[in-house]
């Protein structure tokens, strides 16, 4: 099967705005890992009416691309710490050259592991056909992301760099970015319901990413079990 050709930036966005773009991604230790079933994941989100896919690693970017025909983020993961969100221009450039209509890079300013700008991945994914989706953590970063020459800026990174993780989505960076930036604001990190993804969409994203609420069972059921654990127990009644 060959896989669909790229939508140009501008079109690509245009089929974004407003809808729900899904993250396909399982770490190799959950069960559901591989390019087999995050393509049938993708398929059936993209049927049940997302508009794009977030998905990470080459093999399964490959697979999903093949799968669907929406706007397809890819990334690949390099380690645990520091810049790991595709680190190396090398990795920005493997990722477009499978068709990725975006490819989203670590944007915070931290130091990259090869060396380069944020704006020389930048110029090698445009030199490719594709545009650059910058992850974010602050509303600095996302300036200067923008002008570097970012396509798109996402709040993927708030919360996740310093201290605890919140438990909810960090609806007042959407707004801020949107607010001041004119490149496209995707919000992304720990959406999980219907109203915090209308409320990112009132705030002035361009689209929403949801992950783990629809594609990570594991983790949904670790949470409801981790609730029935902690509810309190109405104490024990003997029997008439």
């Amino acid at each position: 099967m060959t896989a669909p050709v790229a939508l140009p930036i501008a079109d690509t966005l245009t089929r974004l705005r407003g809808g729900l773009i899904v993250s396909c991604q399982a770490p190799a230790d959950d069960p559901l890992s591989g390019p087999d079933t995050m393509s049938r994941l993708a398929r059936s989100v993209v049927a049940g009416g997302a508009i794009g896919i977030r998905a990470e690693g080459l093999d399964d970017v490959a697979a999903i691309r093949a799968a669907v025909q929406v706007p397809l983020i890819g990334l690949v993961k390099r380690g645990t710490e520091g810049v790991y969100i595709t680190p190396t221009v090398q990795d920005a450039v493997e990722v477009a050259a499978l068709g990725t209509e975006l490819v989203a890079v670590d944007a915070t300013g931290r130091p990259r592991p090869d060396g380069r700008r944020l704006r020389d991945t930048i110029d090698a994914v445009h030199r490719h056909g594709a545009g650059v989706v910058a992850d974010v953590a602050d509303l600095a970063q996302g300036r200067a992301a923008a002008a570097a020459g970012a396509d798109v800026v996402a709040t993927t990174l708030s919360g996740y760099l310093d201290g605890a993780v919140p438990e909810t989505p960090d609806v007042a960076l959407v707004a801020a970015l949107a607010h001041e930036l004119s490149v496209p604001i995707i919000a992304e990190g720990r959406y999980a319901t219907a109203e915090q993804v209308c409320d990112a969409l009132t705030a002035g994203a361009w689209a929403v990413v949801v992950g783990t609420a629809i594609t990570r069972p594991q983790v949904i059921t670790r949470t409801l079990i981790d609730a029935v654990g902690a509810r309190s127990l109405p104490p024990e009644q003997e029997p008439e």
